[in-house]
């Protein structure tokens, strides 16, 4: 069985600043490979198992439309999102469960507020709609209606949904599933290596039929896989990469030209997740080092002291 990521097996890939001196220090592993799949960059035990959490969301919604289901681009991105709960983002979701035949009532993740704060404060209360996977479980639900699958229990592993999410990972990865968990939606969540995570989404953007929806769907509405402002809105607008990030500081993001970094925070921290994966895309030529700094400047934690600037949050690989 392959490892598991282990302290041994990190190192820092970023650290806090306060005044001068070193408050925090994140360690990690992180991978860049080539559109060939070469390795251009490795920091860390790559090749130890992870859980990305919700970057595997572009391989669940591959397996989506895979079934032939007919989803519009800006539900393609609903399907692969982590959504701040907006009235836009919660209207492509009921249209997604409409279009159906069926309603939130369908949805089994867990019922909550949603993150956008504006959102939250109009909100009637907590609702499955509003949870953060709500689309990727509306995909599901549309494929089970479009291929006659028991809708009832689409969360279940050995259900055909599920066992087509997992062989989609599989084959993009070409990491053979030996760990599998429950995501914090309920759905399973498969573990694989920081490299094959790197190797299957630049393979899922570049080859794969479904995957080049994916990704042409995110690249023309990237305000619906996150929210406006969010981290990887930010980085697929002023970059123009593919860039999912997933639950315990984990972070694949693919270049135009497959070029893809991912990488995956030990202490399960994400503020520096961003700056870490886009300078070393930048690196490695992959992404203009410009438009990467001023995404790092707008969407890292700022370090303060009294409302003023007293640090910074920096790369130290």
């Amino acid at each position: 069985m392959t490892r598991r990521l282990e302290a041994s097996g990190c190192v820092e890939l970023a650290a806090v600043e306060r005044s001068g001196l070193i408050e925090s220090r994140h360690l990690g592993a992180a991978v860049v490979l080539s559109p060939l799949g070469e390795e251009l960059l490795a920091f860390g035990d790559v090749d130890a198992l992870v859980f990305p959490r919700s970057s595997l969301k572009p391989f669940q919604a591959a397996a989506v439309l895979r079934t032939g289901v007919a989803l519009d681009e800006v539900q393609t991105v609903l399907a692969t999102a982590s959504h701040a709960g907006t009235p836009e983002h919660l209207a492509v979701v009921e249209r997604m469960l409409r279009d159906a035949g069926l309603d939130g009532s369908a949805l089994q993740c867990p019922s909550v507020y949603p993150v956008d704060p504006a959102a939250a404060r109009h909100s009637p209360g907590p609702s499955r709609l509003a949870y953060n996977c709500s689309g990727k479980h509306a995909g599901f639900l549309a494929a089970c209606v479009h291929a006659g699958w028991d809708p009832a229990t689409y969360l279940d592993p050995a259900h055909p949904v599920q066992r087509a999410v997992a062989a989609v990972v599989e084959e993009y990865t070409g990491h053979r599933i030996e760990v599998s968990g429950v995501d914090g939606c309920g759905a399973p969540v498969h573990a694989v290596t920081v490299r094959a995570m790197a190797r299957g989404i630049s393979r899922l953007v570049r080859d794969g039929a479904e995957g080049s929806r994916i990704a042409s769907a995110v690249r023309a509405h990237p305000w619906a896989i996150e929210s406006p402002g969010g981290p990887n809105t930010v980085a697929i607008e002023r970059c123009g990469i593919v860039a999912k990030g997933g639950a315990e500081g984990f972070l694949v993001a693919a270049a135009s030209d497959g070029t893809t970094v991912a990488l995956k925070m030990l202490d399960g921290a994400n503020r520096a997740t961003t700056l870490v994966a886009l300078s070393l895309l930048a690196r490695v030529g992959a992404v203009d080092s410009a438009s990467a700094a001023e995404v790092i400047r707008r969407v890292t934690p700022a370090i303060t002291g009294g409302g003023e600037s007293v640090g910074e949050i920096r790369l130290t690989v």
